[in-house]
């Protein structure tokens, strides 16, 4: 099996070490490639050739007409290689088919998004006190920027960075999870097609703990953003505190789901499947937490229960199948552990709550989609993010109620409510702190929109016009237009 390379400074490169890892197949454990496996001297090697590109190449000064020419061209070469794509990203993830495909649409619009977006803000005048001045405000690019992507979604993630990224005349070294690197280096392959100059982007293979640790702390890098877990966001946070860059972090959710007795029922309980079981409920944003009005609880759970049941498990690349395994044996084990506290704290088990006991599935890292109820906002069940296809359920009797259960948590990415009563609704996602907060669905995103949390759940946004400004810095440029001696001293 060919060694899948690195891509830096415009070469497809071995690992300096040339050590070498294998991507597993979450569906069987089979061995689907084998790629290089880099560590901080890779890093090193990325960070010059980037550093170099930004600070002596063009394209920084190129016109933003043209740069979007060329990232308008990476949404057009992943249309044409979309099922190239959906297929790789559906072995490295376990994901359905379908899922990737809609991710590589999602993807193209992402980078067409920026393209389009480039050359629209070409700076403010602004008034000046002073005679015979000029005062301007332009934005500029920030420098040489440092990317660390997560295993659930690889290449979304990925495009919601080097799409605006590239478009401002950054440079980048970006690092995939090492277990989900499949897309990243297709894409590259892509981007090298597209013309991207050397060294303006740069794709290093390898675990966290060497090479992102490296873009995290390393003086030459300007800007380091990071999605992933919270634990790894703060200590990303202390190395990049080195040399004050600037940090984005996107760090997960706890996300509630607030049902309310006037809602649509029969939607609302579609939608909670969907908020929670696409990808086996490994999306930052899953709807995990149902906070459901009393009169209504027994009723709901029954129906979202009989639901859950008749969900299908299986290869991602079979049409039948609605919910693929979970990343990793590791992965798989933290969720039961969750459960298992879950249980010990008092929740109950209405479906699920284990690995299934279907021959077909033995070899892959399944869990049943599970729901637990009895749960209150005090056990860790409710508080901790699971990332896995676990539902817990939680009661209120009165809106005040569901606002404060909903707001519990140290997260802050995201929420739903469902409500008829549309002044009732608006009341409440005024007072939800969250980043995103829906009404009458859940988990609907677009380029457009700006995405991030509050509290622990990270700093800055990405997506939008905000997530074009995490790549720029903002300069004043005053001009005397008659300069004169002041003759002070």
């Amino acid at each position: 099996m060919d060694i899948k390379k690195q891509y830096i400074n415009g070469q497809w490169v071995e690992a300096i070490s040339g050590n070498t890892r294998d991507i597993i197949n979450p569906y069987n454990q089979e061995v689907i490639a084998v790629v290089a496996d880099g560590n901080a001297q890779d890093s090193e090697k990325a960070i010059a050739a980037a550093r170099e590109a930004f600070d002596q190449g063009d394209w920084p000064n190129t016109p933003a007409t043209e740069r979007a020419k060329i990232v308008k061209k990476i949404a057009d070469l992943i249309d044409r290689d979309q099922e190239e794509l959906a297929k790789l990203e559906s072995l490295d993830t376990g994901k359905t088919l379908e899922e990737s495909r809609w991710d590589m649409e999602d993807i193209a619009g992402v980078f067409r998004y920026y393209a389009e977006l480039a050359d629209k803000d070409g700076g403010e005048i602004i008034n000046s006190p002073i005679p015979n001045s000029i005062s301007k405000v332009v934005k500029e690019p920030v420098g040489v920027c440092g990317q660390i992507t997560p295993w659930n979604y690889p290449l979304l993630q990925a495009s919601w960075k080097l799409a605006p990224a590239l478009v401002t005349g950054n440079t980048l070294i970006i690092k995939p999870s090492e277990i989900t690197p499949l897309t990243h280096i297709k894409i590259f392959e892509l981007i090298e097609e597209s013309g991207v100059p050397k060294g303006v982007a740069n794709l290093v293979l390898g675990p966290g703990n060497t090479v992102g640790a490296e873009l995290s702390s390393h003086k030459n890098v300007d800007l380091i953003s990071f999605t992933g877990g919270i634990e790894t966001g703060k200590t990303i946070m202390q190395a990049a505190s080195h040399n004050m860059k600037k940090i984005a972090l996107e760090l997960g959710g706890k996300n509630p789901n607030v049902i309310f007795a006037d809602a649509n029922l029969e939607v609302a309980i579609d939608q909670a499947l969907n908020a929670v079981y696409f990808h086996a409920g490994q999306i930052c944003s899953a709807g995990t937490r149902i906070i459901v009005e009393e009169s209504i609880h027994d009723t709901f759970v029954d129906a979202l229960t009989q639901r859950v049941k008749k969900i299908k498990l299986g290869n991602g690349f079979d049409e039948t199948t609605q919910m693929g395994p979970l990343i990793s044996e590791e992965h798989l084990k933290k969720v039961e552990r969750y459960v298992e506290k879950g249980i010990k704290e008092g929740a109950t088990v209405a479906v699920g709550g284990k690995r299934p006991d279907d021959a077909e599935l033995q070899n892959g890292f399944f869990y049943l989609p599970t729901i637990l109820t009895n749960c209150t906002t005090d056990m860790s069940v409710v508080q901790d993010e699971a990332f896995g296809p676990v539902i817990t359920v939680e009661k209120f009797k009165t809106e005040e109620e569901a606002i404060k259960l909903a707001n519990d948590s140290i997260y802050g990415l995201s929420g739903g409510v469902w409500t008829k009563d549309i002044v009732k609704a608006e009341r409440c996602v005024a007072k939800m702190r969250m980043g995103t907060v829906w009404i009458n669905d859940f988990n609907i995103y677009f380029p457009h929109a700006p995405w991030g949390g509050y509290k622990q759940s990270g700093i800055g946004r990405e997506l939008g016009g905000m997530g074009l400004e995490e790549y720029q810095e903002t300069k004043h440029i005053f001009h005397n237009l008659k300069p004169e001696t002041m003759n002070w001293f």
